[in-house]
Parts: structure tokens; C-alpha cells; sequence
């Protein structure tokens, strides 16, 4: 970092002191580098752990799951010797589960957090049902406390795929779409996706039912101080897995809003740092961290590694410049916001892949892991991107007969 950008963060900050008292500027100044490398250094992207995948779910409060595939390699990248019949088994196991949890989306979770998340994130689906454009005006039709009380009658008889399940109270309810009532009971339900969904090789629709009925034990009950205690640990869990954060990006991460109080609670359990400005921007800002997390020097060689579709790494922050370039992500991004699986070249998002599938011959299919970088790599570079990505397709295409890299 530059010491014109140091002086800025002296400067600017001089006369401001922290919510405990600190003088601002006297705190360390952390480079995008930085951030980046404490981020994939607890992400277990700067070094393969040989912790058990459970452990590794446990510690990022999750992976995304909205594609079944996504968590396999999600672990592949960052659990060492990682295989898929581990996963398949622990879900079938019901040692872990596919819930939605936070920004409401699919989430594989420990069977623990699949129980107490869903208490913490509720807010955010409860709103979610009043201002959704394609649901709320419905709902607003119906008393949504009995849709959710028939509709856990009926997942907890048995598991029961979303078409069904809205058919089913549509009986009930018959003014109401169909899909608007299974969507309601997703929002209000703890709803976990059954096995054999997620599992890797087999395949079956969306079947649902509740997590208190999947996994045979009822959520903790959380109110006043125990529901604080709760929150106060969640964003703790959050900056060991993702920090040093802010408190936008602790509830970007989440989909939770009025954070705020919740971390001015925290006290000396965090520590307050100071992150130079974003591309653009000519403020510094504070950042939270734990503290005992890891804040490795951002010269350390950080490894190429190759991301799912929504790797939560990359959506786990409002300011997403410690990895992510905003104009290449904005090059990723379709009309819906959909993002491609993506790789990790030097600490940062390089570029795109995809594998495409072709027959060779009866019966045997070739499977291509085309990688598209956002620039020309460097010989080297190219060496270092070929040699995961074909560990990659190996994984990721296991039935294929033949494979084959090509680095665009």
C-alpha cells in the first residue's frame, strides 16, 4: 500500500476512535492483499486442510448448495483427499443437510447449524414473503400462520416434492396459487432438500420436510439474551470464516439487517482494524476481526484453485474487491445474476470455466474443462491453471471416459 494511502487513513481518521475507545489511526492498515489472503487463508483455499469436511462446514457457517453439485467442489478445493462418497454418506447419514438459511438461499449445513440457522435467518424470509413480487399480493389473501401449520402437517407425514406440496393445500386454500402456497411454507418452515437430491450420481426432484422431523430433534428455542447470545456468536462464526469484515458485509453475507447493534455488543471479543479504500473510493473504512484470525502477509503465494457457481468466498462481503475486480465480476454477471464457476489465480478471481461433454464413441463420452481467463496468464500462469484443472475434471466429470483442459 502506498504511504500516501497510510497518511489518507491517518488523517482521516485521526480524530475518530472506535466504539471501544481506540484512536482509529493508530490501528493497522490492511492492504486488498491483505484481506485477501486472511479470507482464503479460512477458507482453506491458501492451503488444503486435513480436518474431516464436517469440520470445514461447521467453520464457513455453510456452503452454497442452490446447484447440487456446488459443495463437492466447494470441499474438493479445500479439503485434502475430499471425496464425493464422503458427502453422499453424511447426507443420507443426516450428519448434514441442504436448508435455506442466509440470504435465503440453499445452504449445505451441519445437522446442528440446519436446527439453530434457520432461527437466526427467519427474519429475513419473513420479509421476504411480504415484499416478494411474485408471492407477497397472494399472501396477503391468506392467514400464512395456517398455511404453515397444514403444510408441516403434510412434510412431516412424509417428504413430499414442491408441486405436491402446493397441490396438496391448494385443496385448502383453492384461490391461491399453488406455487405461492409451497412458497410460503418454504419461508416459514425450516425446510430441508432430502436425499437422494445432493446426492453425487443419483438424482430425484425437490422433496421436502422439516428439519425437526429429518433429523429427529427440535430447534433450540431462543429468546431475549439466549436469541442475543445466539447473534453475537453467529457474527463471531462469520469473521473467523470470512473476516476481517465490516458490519455491511456481515449482513450482506447474512441477508440480516440491523447488525449493528448486535457487533457494538461484541466488545474486546473483536478487534478493530482499518482497511485502506475500495477501487473508487477515498475513505478508509473499519473492518472487524477475531482475535486470533489469520492475517497472513499479502505476498504470500496463494495457489490456483478452482470456485463452484456462488462460492460463498466470493458473495460473502458487500465490498467483494479484496477478491474480485468489480469490472471482471461485472464481465461474469448475466442479465439474471447468475454467476459461472470461476478460478482463483495469485489470491484473486482469474477468470471463468466450464466442462463441456462430447460423445467419442458408443457409450463414452470426453469431458472438456474449457478455462477462460479474464486475461492472457503467463507461461507459468498457464502451467499452474492446467495442472488443478485437470485434477478438476477428473473430479468433477468422474463417469466420463476420456478428459481434456483447455485454457482459452
Amino acid at each position: 500500500m502506498s504511504e500516501v494511502v497510510r497518511r489518507l487513513a491517518t488523517t482521516e481518521l485521526a480524530s475518530r476512535t472506535t466504539r471501544t475507545g481506540s484512536p482509529v489511526a493508530a490501528l493497522p492498515v490492511l492492504t486488498a492483499s491483505e484481506l485477501s489472503r486472511a479470507l482464503l487463508a479460512r477458507q482453506h483455499l491458501l492451503e488444503r486442510t486435513d480436518a474431516p469436511f464436517e469440520t470445514v462446514v461447521r467453520e464457513l457457517v455453510g456452503l452454497q448448495a442452490q446447484n447440487a453439485w456446488s459443495p463437492y467442489l466447494a470441499l474438493f478445493s479445500r479439503v485434502r483427499g475430499f471425496t464425493h462418497a464422503q458427502l453422499g454418506d453424511a447426507l443420507q447419514a443426516r450428519t448434514v443437510a441442504r436448508i435455506g438459511v442466509q440470504r435465503g438461499t440453499i445452504h449445505l449445513v451441519t445437522a446442528d447449524d440446519a436446527l439453530l440457522l434457520p432461527v437466526l435467518t427467519a427474519p429475513l424470509h419473513a420479509r421476504d414473503l411480504l415484499v416478494n413480487a411474485a408471492h407477497s399480493a397472494a399472501l396477503r389473501t391468506v392467514h400464512v400462520p395456517d398455511v404453515t401449520r397444514a403444510a408441516r402437517a403434510l412434510v412431516e407425514e412424509r417428504p413430499r416434492v414442491t408441486t405436491e406440496l402446493g397441490r396438496l393445500l391448494a385443496q385448502v386454500w383453492p384461490d391461491v396459487p399453488p406455487t405461492t402456497l409451497a412458497y410460503a411454507a418454504r419461508g416459514t418452515l425450516p425446510m430441508v432438500q432430502v436425499p437422494p437430491r445432493g446426492v453425487w450420481g443419483r438424482s430425484g426432484a425437490t422433496t421436502w420436510t422439516t428439519a425437526w422431523s429429518w433429523l429427529g430433534r427440535p430447534a433450540p428455542v431462543l429468546e431475549g439474551d439466549a436469541l442475543d447470545a445466539a447473534m453475537e456468536d453467529l457474527v463471531l462464526r462469520y469473521l473467523a470464516a470470512y473476516g476481517p469484515a465490516s458490519v455491511a458485509d456481515v449482513q450482506s453475507w447474512s441477508g440480516l439487517t440491523g447488525l449493528r447493534a448486535v457487533v457494538d455488543r461484541l466488545g474486546d471479543r473483536v478487534v478493530r482494524l482499518v482497511a485502506e479504500p475500495s477501487p473508487g473510493k477515498v475513505r478508509p473504512r473499519e473492518v472487524l476481526d477475531v482475535p486470533d484470525g489469520p492475517r497472513p502477509d499479502g505476498e504470500t503465494p496463494a495457489p490456483v484453485r478452482f470456485l463452484p457457481d456462488y462460492d460463498d468466498a466470493l458473495l460473502a462481503h458487500a465490498d467483494r474487491t479484496r477478491v474480485f475486480a468489480d469490472d471482471d465480476r461485472r464481465t461474469l454477471q448475466s442479465p439474471n445474476g447468475v454467476l459461472p464457476g470461476t478460478f482463483l489465480h495469485d489470491g484473486r478471481v482469474a477468470g471463468s470455466w466450464r466442462i463441456v461433454r462430447t460423445s467419442v464413441a458408443r457409450g463414452r463420452e470426453l469431458a472438456t474443462l474449457v478455462v477462460t481467463p479474464f486475461r492472457p496468464p503467463t507461461s507459468t500462469g498457464r502451467r499452474e491453471v492446467e495442472q488443478e484443472a485437470w485434477e478438476v475434471v477428473r473430479f468433477m466429470a468422474d463417469d466420463a471416459a476420456e478428459h481434456e483442459v483447455v485454457v482459452g
